[in-house]
């Protein structure tokens, strides 16, 4: 190998060029930001109780993009408004957020003799007066120990305090959800956190501010050499700081949150956070690397990060230190002093001396084969060959890093373009195979999407009109469906609009459908020029597909074919395409004919609808689809027919065989042309 300082400096050059700032929707954001709007929605057993959700873990912490995964699943964290926990002693509170219910049952928080474990022990219940707002206490004569078994045996794939939720499609991630209880005070368990002295002026006090009025949440969990204690189980909770490290960790600079990227996919890899035969619970996890990492930004000075920087000697000393708490058994929680994080019953000399031998030297080699190898693979196939006994060649190495880096950068936008893609597919998906809207979720989503990409809130109210459409056109309107459309169209365009009234009584439901309908497609258009404005370079996107199917499904025919005819010559000679999910939102926009195709598709094999590739057409597809069916219905030439069908077959030639969808469709129109050409 060569210099390993030249080497190490390779590779954090790699690391810094290639873990980009997010400045995009993935999947994982629209998916946490999803299941926040689903839990926000139920209710429990009494329709009084709301479930108030936050996206915690790694969604919410991590602000970079690197190219390997660095997200495991979705955590999302939630609390019911009729409960509350209050430090023990202390007097119950007059005001409350506004998601709190007017009634609320308080809890005092009392210690176990486990750090960091407790007990809530019910001891008020606060009424709200109307006419002031405020809230007044009643105390109840006995205290009784909230359980928290009951909640958890109803539900399967618990995992600690967490339900697992496995994804249903390959672009999902698992979801964990963990109800707990809010506590709007900074615990006495943690007070010497906001005021202990630091030398390096991290966190700032504005971030100490902001964390500790955030207060902290306590999870159902009990300790672990508690878990054969059948009483201790039922009733023990966990103090909770999820709120307080999404803030500070979004408060880290970049080579921050790249080198706890890093640290865990080495302990990920390395097996450090799994038990030799699952018989056991892991040494580590990894909350273990987060704690490393806080306990890091907080004694190092700022230049023991950025001066002469190299993220492989970061890590490295980063690693030793781990060792040394691994050795003497000893991981200080970050925030509750006397809370130590490692059980001695499951210490490993052998994990201890493997980290404390680690020195740059093994980790740009480590980090060569482990990581930059598989950035490799992601990349164009003549990059993947030269990384070939790249650790042997400084040379080598330096071109490969920079080809890699180059091809990176290139496709950054494109790899933009591909996410907000999938993103759409996943909406529809959602919304018309899983979750049923409500007025409560759609405020989630709207609000939740719009912080993600503004395109995003435009494109849900599309497929949520539609959505609306679809069901009064099938059942019927309903006070339920008012609501939703009043946070779309807003209330005084309910107020206004006539045929509401008329739909109730007289069950005339055709308009108000059509008017739906009419506001999906502006909604979509308006999306695709957004879309325009950001993606022009890299694929070609013509704005008027949903305007032509519109005039299509309203009969202006003639309208469709203009506008058709002008998007496949734009599309025609396009190398990269936008493509439509077809859902039952989209199909109730579309004729007989392709919808029955669709439905024999899904009747073959029920799995299309879960997949890409079957569930969404390209608009040059599209474009030739509607183009033949309006020149089939205004009778045109045989001659303008011909034509188009040379479209279609040369489209269909250039279209992959695993577009289901677009195959299929194609062949459809490719035969009605050719029949009425004979």
């Amino acid at each position: 190998m060569a210099d390993e300082c030249e080497v190490s400096r390779v590779v954090t050059t790699f690391l810094l060029n290639t873990c980009r700032l997010r400045p995009w929707a993935s999947i994982r954001d629209v998916q946490a930001a999803m299941i926040c709007g689903v839990v926000a929605s139920k209710h429990s057993w009494e329709d009084a109780e709301l479930f108030i959700p936050l996206i915690t873990g790694s969604v919410a912490e991590f602000y970079i993009e690197p190219m390997l995964p660095h997200v495991g699943d979705v955590d999302v964290m939630y609390y019911c408004n009729i409960y509350l926990a209050i430090p023990r002693g202390h007097t119950p509170p007059e005001l409350l957020p506004a998601e709190f219910h007017n009634y609320v049952y308080v809890a005092e928080i009392i210690d176990s003799q486990f750090p960091g474990y407790v007990y809530l022990s019910l001891r008020y219940l606060l009424t709200q007066r109307v006419d002031v707002g405020k809230y007044r206490y009643i105390e109840y004569d006995e205290s009784l120990y909230l359980p928290i078994r009951a909640y958890l045996e109803r539900c399967t794939g618990v995992h600690g305090p967490a339900v697992v939720n496995n994804p249903i499609s390959q672009l999902e991630l698992s979801v964990d959800t963990v109800r707990c209880t809010r506590c709007l005070s900074w615990p006495p368990q943690a007070v010497n956190w906001p005021t202990r002295y630091r030398n390096y002026g991290w966190p700032d006090s504005a971030t100490l501010d902001l964390v500790v009025t955030s207060g902290c949440d306590v999870v159902h969990a009990a300790h672990r050499q508690c878990k054969q204690h059948e009483l201790m189980i039922t009733y023990q909770w966990r103090l909770s700081f999820s709120r307080a490290e999404i803030v500070l960790i979004n408060s880290w600079m970049p080579v921050q949150q790249i080198a706890y990227h890093i640290l865990r996919v080495y302990a990920k890899t390395e097996r450090l956070t799994e038990s030799v035969d699952n018989s056991e619970p892991a040494i580590m996890s990894n909350y273990h690397i987060k704690t490393l990492m806080l306990w890091a930004c907080e004694l190092k000075p700022k230049s023991w990060w950025t001066e002469k920087l190299n993220l492989v000697r970061i890590c490295a000393e980063l690693l030793n230190t781990l060792s040394v708490w691994l050795s003497d058994t000893r991981c200080p929680h970050y925030f509750v002093s006397n809370w130590n994080l490692l059980d001695i019953s499951l210490s490993d000399a052998t994990v201890a001396s493997k980290l404390i031998s680690i020195d740059k030297t093994y980790l740009s080699t480590w980090l060569i084969n482990n990581y930059i190898a598989q950035c490799a693979q992601l990349c164009a196939s003549h990059i993947t060959l030269l990384f070939d006994d790249v650790s042997t060649d400084m040379k080598k190495l330096q071109h490969v890093v920079s080809d890699i880096v180059h091809w990176r950068l290139n496709t950054s936008l494109f790899d933009m373009w591909r996410a907000l893609e999938f993103v759409e597919f996943y909406i529809q998906q959602k919304v018309s195979v899983y979750y049923s809207l409500t007025s409560r979720s759609c405020a989630y989503w709207m609000n939740d999407l719009s912080k993600i990409d503004k395109r995003l809130s435009v494109y849900f109210s599309a497929v949520a009109l539609l959505n609306v459409a679809r069901k009064i056109s099938k059942n019927g309107f309903s006070d339920e469906l008012v609501d939703i459309l009043t946070i779309f169209l807003g209330h005084n365009f309910i107020q206004s609009c006539s045929c509401l009234s008329r739909c109730k009584t007289e069950l005339n439901v055709s308009e108000l459908v059509e008017i739906l309908q009419k506001s999906a497609v502006e909604h979509l258009t308006t999306y695709r020029h957004l879309q325009v404005q950001d993606f022009r370079h890299v694929v070609t996107i013509e704005t008027t597909d949903y305007e032509a199917l519109y005039a299509y499904k309203q009969g202006n025919y003639q309208r469709c074919l203009q506008l058709s005819t002008q998007n496949v010559h734009a599309l025609y000679y396009a190398r990269s395409a936008s493509s439509i999910p077809i859902y039952p939102e989209l199909i109730q926009l579309l004729d007989d004919d392709i919808v029955s195709l669709i439905a024999m598709m899904l009747m073959v094999n029920r799995k299309c609808r879960y997949n890409i590739n079957y569930t969404c057409i390209t608009q040059l597809t599209l474009s030739l689809y509607l183009m033949t069916q309006c020149q089939l219905k205004l009778h045109h030439s045989v001659t303008s027919l011909v034509q188009t069908l040379d479209y279609i077959k040369i489209s269909h030639s250039r279209h992959p065989r695993e577009r289901t969808l677009d195959q299929l469709t194609l062949k459809l129109i490719k035969h009605k042309a050719y029949v009425t050409t004979l």
